[in-house]
């Protein structure tokens, strides 16, 4: 694994995040907060894997700048995720 790269175990709970379109919280490196439903995993322009988010727009955030991920949907399969 590189520096460029989250864990197997941690790109996983992002593609159930995505499968059942969990509405996340999200704090990012820069201590950005970031609200929305996990839409889908997708390659940027520079080839680095984002997670889309649609907060009434979509945007992309590279799985390398989360610190962590906390499901604000009720009854989820997973509470929190903590990016190392």
């Amino acid at each position: 694994m590189t520096e460029n790269a989250i864990s197997c175990e941690q790109h996983d709970f992002v593609e159930v995040a995505c499968m059942y379109r969990y509405r996340l919280r999200l704090v990012l490196k820069n201590r950005l907060i970031i609200e929305g439903t996990a839409i889908d995993i997708v390659n940027s322009s520079e080839k680095q894997e984002c997670l889309v988010i649609d907060n009434d727009s979509r945007i992309q955030i590279e799985l390398t700048q989360l610190v962590s991920m906390e499901v604000l949907t009720p009854n989820a399969k997973f509470r929190e995720v903590i990016f190392e």
